[in-house]
């Protein structure tokens, strides 16, 4: 390893490199985890409430789905942390991505009310279903409960794979399908996670002027599971 990369720690070698996410529509691969959420998410407006929560483990993808949702229906991106008085948002298509994020749950309350009044809809990502979450305000809680449900699963084997193939293919890199296999089999199970190690795998195999190999994989993969256990 070059001696620059040598006095980097392994968890700033994989989280210096870990790039912005794309979001874009061709980008989000379908499989048997996310079918019904990206179904349900399609059939807006033809939602059975005005809410829909969209609940996944971090890294299933709600984030690159409510994108995708919202530039498809013009949606207003609603803060976690900063909800607008409702009157701003009269019949509008929202987007609130965290709900355990929320610090305001009375706001929150409202604009549900509020949108559902006016002819508006709002979607709400979150790691868990509302019963789960530290939900103090009894309305909002039972306002949250009345919504309907999609789940997205965590990331399986396929939709691994095929991630990681298309995250090779965009940066325009040949490998051999037993390095995807290996990854895939070794990495976190997470969207994020496969990208940011396509990404790092790329700009270490470029630094040290290798091409990209299961060997050097191998050892990133090494580092990774060093900075956890560290």
């Amino acid at each position: 390893m070059p001696e620059g990369d040598a006095r980097r720690g392994p968890a700033q070698l994989f989280f210096d490199l870990a790039g912005e996410p794309r979001y874009g529509e061709a980008d989000f691969l379908i499989s048997p985890a996310n079918r019904a959420a990206y179904e349900m998410i399609s059939r807006w407006p033809d939602w059975p409430d005005s809410a829909l929560l969209l609940v996944g483990p971090p890294g299933s993808g709600k984030t690159h789905l409510g994108a995708i949702f919202a530039r498809r229906n013009g949606a207003v991106l609603v803060s976690p942390t900063e909800i607008p008085e409702p009157g701003r948002l009269a019949g509008v298509v929202a987007l609130l991505d965290g709900l355990e994020a929320v610090t305001d749950e009375t706001a929150l309350f409202h604009l549900m009310n509020f949108l559902r009044e006016s002819g508006g809809s709002l979607l709400v990502t979150s790691r868990r279903p509302p019963s789960a979450l530290k939900i103090a305000l009894p309305d909002l809680l039972s306002r949250l409960r009345r919504a309907p449900v999609v789940e997205i699963g965590a990331p399986d084997d396929s939709l691994i794979r095929a991630v990681l193939e298309k995250l090779f293919r965009d940066r325009q890199l040949a490998v051999e399908a037993t390095l995807v296999d290996y990854v895939a089999l070794r990495l976190e199970r997470s969207l994020e996670a496969a990208r940011a190690f396509v990404r790092m795998l790329d700009e270490e195999a470029l630094a040290r002027g290798r091409p990209v190999t299961r060997a050097l994989a191998g050892e990133l993969l090494q580092l990774i599971d060093a900075s956890r256990g560290a």
